[in-house]
């Protein structure tokens, strides 16, 4: 079914439905242990959660990209993290509504509610989709994101590549990892190790000359260097 002009907990009322039903307290503990207890649960696991959002997308599309926005939005401001989850799944099925500015939104929901679990998820499912579409501003907003103070912006400026294989830009990836050597922050020297590993599967020798020219913190390079090293 199409949905156009629909108040998003309208929409999404049937998603709320099977989330409620699919809930399990014991499992919410310790998802919520899992994340540090910032954010609530409903304690669906992944496999159920996909297939239920999977199965609510099948039968509830959307028109236009404003609807779109502001169900995303409403699912990001909603307490159990399975909204975020799902939001991202969401807002990923409806490409064909993207536009440029849709970076904007996509920033915001980087930086709201942050934690590693979403913003690789937005990594993973929105960025290539994003800089695919619109390639122009792949590096404005990455350095942009790069130069910010924000260490999710930064995290994801660094891996933003990190499927792109043959593809990836070694001096941008140079530029931003170089940039953020010395941070004493774990999510940034695991985000540069990350990165570096997954180029690694495709050039090792390019990796692990910039390994050994650069100084990286150890964390970084141990991670950096798991697959050459075996």
């Amino acid at each position: 079914m199409k949905i156009d002009s629909l108040e998003p907990s309208v929409y999404l009322n049937p998603l709320k439905l099977a989330f409620n039903k699919a809930a399990n307290k014991q499992n919410a503990i310790g998802m919520k242990a899992y994340m540090l207890n910032q954010f609530e649960f409903y304690g669906i696991k992944t496999p159920q959660r996909d297939a239920i959002v999977k199965s609510f997308l099948k039968i509830h599309r959307v028109q236009h990209y404003n609807e779109l926005e502001k169900i995303v939005q409403y699912m990001w401001s909603q307490n159990e993290r399975e909204w975020q989850y799902a939001a991202i799944d969401v807002l990923a099925s409806h490409i064909n509504l993207w536009k440029a500015s849709t970076i904007q939104f996509i920033q915001y929901c980087l930086t709201h509610k942050s934690w590693w679990d979403i913003v690789d998820g937005i990594g993973s499912d929105w960025l290539p989709k994003y800089f695919s579409l619109f390639p122009e501003k792949q590096i404005p907003i990455t350095q942009k994101w790069n130069q910010s103070n924000n260490i999710w912006l930064q995290r994801s400026s660094i891996l933003f590549q990190r499927s792109y294989k043959k593809n990836t830009n070694t001096q941008l990836l140079s530029e931003y990892i170089l940039r953020h050597q010395s941070s004493k922050e774990f999510f940034i020297q695991k985000a540069i190790g990350w990165a570096l590993r997954e180029y690694s599967k495709t050039n090792p020798a390019w990796v692990k000359s910039f390994v050994e020219s650069q100084d990286l913190a150890p964390l970084s390079k141990r991670e950096a260097l798991k697959k050459i090293n075996g």
